[in-house]
C-alpha cells in the first residue's frame, strides 16, 4: 500500500492482518529484519494439485464386499457431515478412496491439514453442519496463537493450515462407486468429507475404501 500513510511515533509500527488468509504485514524494516514474521511466512502454504478422479459402475459388488468388512459401512444421518480423517503413512506416497451410497446421492469432498503426524489411525468425526464442525476444530486448537497475530487469530490460523483439494459436491454414488486418489503434498491429514447436510428427511448409509498405496 504505498499510498498508506498514518504518523508514526519512536517505536510505533503498524501491522495490517488479512481477513482471508490471516498472513501479517508489518510497515516496521526494523521488526521486518528482526525476523517475527518467520512464522506467519511459514503459513504461505503451497497449491495442492487436484485429484485424480473415476467411477466404476460395479456399486452391487463393492457393497457386498464393503458391507463384510468392519469399518466399511457406516449412516450418515440427515443433516450431518462425517469428516474421515486420514493421516499421510510413512510407507506411502498417495491416498485412494471407494465409495458409493445406498439410493440417495450424497456430497463429498478433499481438504488437507497440514499438521505434524502423530499417530496414523483413522479417526471419522460426526458433526450436523460445516460450521459446527469449524467450531469444533477451533476448540482443539484454542490458545495457539501464531507470532505476529493481530488478536487473537486461532481462526486465521486454522484457516492457513487447510488446504482444498477438492470442494464439496454432490455426488451420483448410489448409480457409481465414486473412485480417486491424490499425491501426497507432504506430511499432514487429509480430510474426507460426506456431506448429507441438505437432505432434512433421509439418512444414507455409506460404503466406503480408503487405503494408501507406495
Amino acid at each position: 500500500i504505498p499510498n498508506y500513510h498514518l504518523p508514526q511515533g519512536v517505536g510505533d509500527i503498524v501491522m495490517i492482518q488479512s481477513d482471508h488468509t490471516g498472513a501479517v504485514d508489518i510497515l516496521s524494516s526494523e521488526l521486518e529484519t528482526a525476523g517475527l514474521l518467520g512464522e506467519q511466512r511459514k503459513a504461505q502454504l503451497p497449491p495442492l494439485a487436484p485429484p485424480t478422479m473415476w467411477t466404476t459402475e460395479k456399486t452391487k459388488e463393492f457393497k457386498a464386499k464393503m458391507g463384510k468388512e468392519k469399518d466399511g459401512r457406516m449412516v450418515v444421518k440427515r443433516g450431518e457431515v462425517v469428516t474421515v480423517r486420514v493421516p499421510t503413512h510413512p510407507d506411502g506416497k498417495c491416498i485412494c478412496w471407494e465409495f458409493a451410497t445406498d439410493d440417495y446421492d450424497i456430497g463429498f469432498g478433499v481438504y488437507f491439514d497440514w499438521t505434524t503426524v502423530t499417530s496414523t489411525a483413522i479417526t471419522v468425526q460426526v458433526s450436523e453442519s460445516s460450521d459446527e464442525e469449524e467450531e469444533e476444530e477451533e476448540e482443539e486448537t484454542e490458545g495457539l496463537s501464531p507470532v505476529g497475530d493481530v488478536e487473537r487469530g486461532t481462526k486465521s490460523y486454522l484457516r492457513n493450515r487447510y488446504g482444498e483439494i477438492m470442494p464439496v459436491y454432490r455426488r451420483n454414488s448410489h448409480r457409481e462407486v465414486q473412485a480417486g486418489s491424490h499425491e501426497y503434498p507432504g506430511e499432514g491429514i487429509y480430510l474426507l468429507k460426506f456431506d448429507n447436510s441438505y437432505s432434512l428427511l433421509r439418512n444414507k448409509t455409506l460404503f466406503f475404501h480408503i487405503y494408501y498405496t507406495s
